[in-house]
């Protein structure tokens, strides 16, 4: 196969850099922006034909981490190797860690104040919704089959019994692998080029990860807790940003308790008006904890399991997208999704203060949300509705 099948152009680093940079900061709609990325890569740039490009998206359906972030470094892999992937991934995910930082300093000054208060108060109840909304979505594209049902109702009557998330996603990886039925997700045709790097690569690549981890847990215990945390986090995110949900809040106010349930919805709340994938959210968790220091930590911590995963899995990917066993275990996952995040809704619904308002509010966004309104229009109705309320 020629080095080159798959890719119409090559753009210089700098222009893919800036590219994404612009994708990024309006990557509003959630995996919506996976058709306004392939519009642009495919269509109006005309670097990547479409056959490589559906082979990325099938991947970032089966490895951990926010697709439209894997989808952007897929891009920039197949278009400039890794600096690409790492420049293309930076860029995506920049605007939005820049507008957490912005937001997340003004909460910190202004949440005590009354006005602040009703509005948080307010934007609970939408994430309220927004969490129903997840729950509604993962059981209608996941769970269709007795078995299926069965592994999400284990999921759940683990968590009331608060077993700690990742045992319970093991399992229902196991549980998948024994009684699911078909693959959840289908090889798409690929004219992709083979890889320019290897094992080397890729151990060097593990090799400074581990470098990272380790000199925090010599220098600074507390920064390696968080960072560790958040790549445990994120290292067991499949199926999008909304599953790292339930494992930041066993993570983060179950485990640690860096934040209550309250502010941890804050930070959430805040995530669905940034641009790119709600686990930005742990810009807000970091900065809470240890400043911007942790905000960086956080953030880089969140997103490199992921993304080295990508890298490592392009190379192999062909034989693993066909594999029925893996197929039959990541659905399995997916399925615990939908418990998991019932737990989360039934954890976060107990800790909101419910009055009619509340009721009346949370109930609009729902239905706003089932009516296909982008999540962060129904998010900004809900700071309007909530000010003018209070």
């Amino acid at each position: 196969m020629d080095m080159g099948e798959g890719i119409v152009k090559k753009p210089s680093l700098l222009r893919l850099f800036l590219e994404f940079l612009k994708l990024g900061a309006t990557g509003f709609g959630g995996l919506a922006i996976i058709a306004y990325i392939q519009r642009d890569i495919c269509e109006k740039r005309k670097w990547l034909d479409p056959e490589t490009f559906a082979h990325g998206l099938a991947l970032a359906q089966v490895i951990p981490g926010s697709p439209t972030t894997q989808v952007s470094a897929y891009v920039g892999l197949k278009l400039r190797g890794i600096p690409g992937a790492l420049l293309s991934f930076v860029a995506y995910n920049l605007p939005a860690f820049m507008l957490m930082l912005g937001l997340t300093y003004l909460y910190e000054r202004v949440h005590d104040l009354p006005k602040a208060v009703s509005i948080f108060a307010g934007l609970q109840v939408v994430i309220m919704a927004i969490i129903l909304h997840a729950v509604w979505t993962f059981a209608r594209s996941f769970l269709k089959t007795p078995r299926q049902f069965s592994i999400a109702a284990v999921a759940l009557v683990w968590s009331v019994l608060k077993i700690h998330p990742m045992i319970v996603i093991i399992f229902s990886a196991l549980l998948g692998l024994f009684w699911y039925r078909g693959q959840p997700f289908q090889a798409a045709e690929s004219r992709q080029s083979k890889p320019s790097y290897g094992y080397k690569t890729i151990l060097i690549l593990l090799l400074v990860l581990a470098g990272w981890f380790a000199a925090f847990f010599f220098f600074d215990r507390k920064m390696f807790e968080l960072a560790f945390a958040m790549f445990r986090v994120d290292l067991f995110a499949f199926g999008g940003g909304y599953a790292a949900i339930p494992l930041m809040f066993h993570e983060v106010v179950t485990r640690y308790h860096w934040l209550d349930a309250k502010t941890l919805m804050s930070g959430v709340a805040l995530g669905q008006v940034t641009p790119g994938p709600v686990i930005i959210t742990a810009t807000f968790i970091g900065y809470l904890f240890q400043g911007l220091a942790g905000a960086l930590v956080a953030t880089i911590s969140i997103y490199a399991p992921s993304l080295l995963i990508l890298i490592a899995a392009v190379p192999y990917f062909d034989r693993l997208q066909n594999n029925p066993y893996f197929n039959r275990a990541i659905g399995g996952v997916l399925c615990a999704f939908v418990g998991l995040l019932a737990w989360l809704a039934y954890s976060f619904g107990a800790k909101v203060p419910w009055d009619p308002a509340g009721v009346i509010l949370a109930a609009a966004a729902l239905l706003a949300l089932l009516l296909k309104v982008e999540t962060v229009w129904v998010v900004l109705a809900g700071i309007i509705v909530s000010f003018l309320w209070s």
